[in-house]
């Protein structure tokens, strides 16, 4: 079948809307008509090439949609069910997944990262040449052939919009702090950056009733929207946010510190607005081959943790369908993350929109 694509030719290009060919599901596969994708930065990073990827590709990870067909031997979604993408697909048999970490799995890494589907070739072509699959998903399009196993049955009530940035967003951000750190209630929570990520990242703080949750960002729009969704203080960044900080933790720093954007100075600045014995979490992803420092004098003296958050210590299907309830419960507001919705034709413009932090979390609808 013909579908429109996003798609990457090379880094620091820009994004095409380019009609492709899409072959049909194999076995252990589903088509899925995608409804919503979300706006994320883990895209932008294959744009300026921080991080490396097969090219062409079409780009696309934050999900959700309509099964349209399966393929031979599926049997946990069937035809009309609506579902969120997972972008870490797990066996269920590897020494992670047996030790309860599916989201290391170490099966499916090599054909994602080569860009392909769990059988090593693609569903999408151009003339006859391949088109390369981003995290197994490629959701930048009007339809995806995904694994199986990266399709989560979402309640027909949820908001398209909504259970697209469950795929990412929420589930780095908020598991990063119920399943990373296990924050606990009435912990001191600082928020580095308050993008999509950091942004979900503050919603599992109030969800853990952690207090004070400061957000740290130097865009005053995304300040505002920290303080919406659960932050109780929002500071600029600086030579001053460290004083800050300790100020309103009574002197001693946070309990607990996440670094949702992935730059090593902000990383390194983390260490000092963490009080001795407590923990940094890093779930933003940093630029491949990029280095942080960090003294191992202030690590060892003060006994602070410092931990790596990946897709929130995530089991997807678990995960998925929790901060689905918690949504239609009233205790997660998600659909106040989703601030601005685009056309596929509008992708470049939303990836700007992102950059320039004028929204929370922009969504492109395929409809």
């Amino acid at each position: 079948m013909k579908v429109r694509a996003a798609v990457l030719r090379q880094p620091n290009e820009p994004i095409r809307v380019e009609v492709l060919d899409l072959a049909p599901p194999q076995s252990g596969e589903v088509l899925v008509k995608v409804v919503a994708a979300g706006v994320c930065h883990s895209d932008w990073h294959l744009v300026t090439g921080d991080t490396q990827h097969p090219t062409p590709v079409v780009l696309g990870h934050e999900g959700s949609g309509i099964v349209e067909s399966v393929g031979a031997g599926v049997t946990s979604v069937k035809l009309g069910d609506h579902v969120a993408l997972n972008w870490a697909p797990a066996c269920g048999g590897c020494f992670y997944c047996r030790k309860s970490r599916p989201n290391l799995c170490s099966t499916y890494v090599g054909p994602i990262w080569a860009g392909t589907l769990l059988d090593g070739t693609t569903r999408l072509t151009q003339n006859g040449s391949p088109v390369y699959h981003y995290c197994a998903l490629a959701c930048f399009a009007e339809y995806a052939v995904v694994p199986e196993v990266c399709c989560v049955t979402v309640p027909p009530s949820l908001p398209f919009e909504v259970a697209a940035v469950i795929g990412c967003a929420v589930t780095t951000g908020v598991g990063s702090v119920l399943n990373t750190a296990g924050v606990e209630p009435a912990s001191s929570v600082v928020v580095y950056g308050a993008g999509g990520v950091g942004l979900s990242t503050i919603m599992g703080a109030r969800l853990a009733d952690a207090g004070p949750i400061i957000a740290v960002d130097p865009l005053a729009s995304r300040r505002e929207a920290a303080l919406d969704l659960g932050a109780t203080h929002a500071i600029v960044p600086g030579e001053d946010a460290v004083a800050a900080i300790r100020d309103l933790t009574e002197g001693r720093g946070a309990d607990y510190v996440f670094e949702a954007i992935g730059i090593p100075s902000v990383q390194e600045e983390s260490l000092a607005a963490t009080r001795p014995g407590g923990t940094i979490v890093f779930s933003g992803l940093s630029p491949m081959g990029s280095r942080t420092n960090l003294s191992g004098a202030i690590l060892v003296r003060q006994e602070k943790t410092v931990k790596g958050s990946y897709y929130g210590t995530a089991n997807p299907p678990e995960d998925f369908r929790r901060y689905a309830e918690w949504y239609e419960q009233g205790r997660l507001p998600l659909d106040r993350l989703v601030s601005q919705t685009y056309r596929i034709d509008e992708i470049n413009e939303a990836f700007a929109d992102m950059l320039q932090g004028t929204t929370r979390r922009g969504v492109v609808l395929m409809g």
